[in-house]
């Protein structure tokens, strides 16, 4: 899968460094596999949520990563990495 974009890992990473070693193994993995629908997702993310229309992901105990995933085209958007406190305020959510 195409991931878009890094360049909002690696500004999260900077500011949260404890977060770089998951979220780089999370892009590697990603990156380098193809995955058909949600459950073949699951199948290599077990703790991958889906709340529409967003995929959200655990960056270990920590952090979450909130992208928005075209199986049909192989793309990867990465639309939010927040601290779990970011994410349950909600902001990030389309309404």
């Amino acid at each position: 899968m195409h991931v878009i974009s890094l360049q909002k890992l690696k500004a999260f990473y900077g500011i949260h460094s404890d977060s770089k070693k998951t979220l780089i193994s999370w892009y590697s993995l990603i990156s380098q596999s193809h995955f058909a629908d949600f459950a073949e997702l699951r199948l290599a993310f077990p703790q991958v949520d889906y709340v529409k229309p967003f995929h959200v992901f655990n960056i270990g105990r920590a952090y979450r990563l909130v992208v928005a995933i075209h199986f049909n085209r192989q793309k990867v958007y990465v639309r939010h990495v927040l601290t779990h406190e970011e994410y349950d305020r909600g902001k990030w959510k389309v309404k």
